[in-house]
């Protein structure tokens, strides 16, 4: 059986996975990123780990998920929203300069969609649509077990959809980052509830103490939830409209929440879209977890070994 390395950049983490081709990761590095090292930081982690891994494995391919716009045919980042340096940068060819395997390179959200679709949620499903709620908001849509990339340099951009002709877009409302701004003015207005007490003066990443709250019945908590899974639902009605999905998966850490984030999606997806489509798109939770970038990393070194074994 052949050994695959996975690689996911993001902007806070960088993961390296060394697993086989049914997405199994046998080992696992993960490291902090630190911003002000930029790109080069990243890379020097990269090629030390690389090479002592080098040293006891002979992968048949290597695949990357990074975080942000990325040119999938050559491998070649435009640039990164969270970490300087990456700008034009040819990962892929780099990479290969350090492994000498078949490389390939796509955006973190399509790849973790592509995870999802083939050893995840959406497993048995030919049209399967993948949203990340994180820091950010990032779409994936997998058709037939192949990641739909549109036209040079679309993607599944569901994070900067429009809610409204104002310029609202779904990632101001649904990401991590902008359920941490409504929890933070939700308790400066509501101090003695369940949810300002598990907050208490934590700085940052407020978003995840949401399901604690709505476990403790705080209508506080649950205002939130309504309000971000009702704008979610919104934008995701026009994926709906046009592309019909067989099933929408919810990953990120966001969807951490569980069932009740996945159940009012579901509820207000109902309402938004046209009654013949209404029913007949499932709405999962991720399987994977925060595994479906790693996991789809492997799928993706996977098919660039197959890929480069058949030219």
């Amino acid at each position: 059986m052949e050994t695959f390395i996975g690689i996911e950049i993001g902007g806070t983490k960088l993961q390296i996975v060394v697993g086989d081709q049914a997405g199994k990761i046998r080992e696992r590095f993960r490291f902090s990123v630190a911003a002000h090292d930029g790109a080069k930081g990243i890379r020097r982690q990269l090629e030390s780990t690389l090479i002592d891994l080098r040293k006891k494995i002979k992968p048949a391919a290597l695949g990357v998920g990074f975080g942000g716009p990325v040119d999938w045919r050559t491998g070649k980042i435009c640039c990164s929203h969270q970490v300087e340096g990456w700008s034009d940068f040819d990962l892929a060819d780099w990479l290969h300069s350090l492994t000498n395997v078949p490389v390939m390179v796509d955006n973190d959200a399509n790849v973790a969609a592509l995870g999802e679709a083939i050893h995840g949620a959406g497993s048995g499903f030919n049209l399967v649509f993948y949203v990340t709620l994180g820091s950010g908001v990032g779409g994936g849509f997998v058709i037939d077990g192949k990641i739909f990339h549109g036209a040079t340099p679309g993607e599944s951009e569901i994070g900067h959809l429009r809610l409204d002709k104002s310029g609202t877009i779904a990632e101001s409302t649904c990401s991590g980052w902008a359920v941490d701004k409504k929890i933070r003015r939700a308790i400066s207005q509501n101090p003695n509830g369940p949810l300002a007490g598990l907050v208490g003066k934590t700085a940052g990443n407020e978003a995840r103490f949401l399901k604690a709250a709505l476990e403790k019945n705080d209508s506080v908590a649950e205002k939130i939830l309504n309000e971000t899974a009702k704008d979610l639902a919104f934008a995701l009605s026009h994926v709906v409209h046009l592309f019909h999905p067989e099933i929408i998966v919810l990953g990120g850490g966001l969807s951490l929440v569980g069932e009740l984030l996945r159940a009012t999606v579901e509820t207000h997806l109902e309402n938004f879209v046209m009654k013949a489509f209404g029913a007949r798109t499932k709405i999962s939770l991720a399987k994977l977890g925060e595994d479906a970038v790693p996991v789809g990393t492997l799928e993706l070194a996977r098919r660039s070994f197959v890929s480069s074994a058949g030219a």
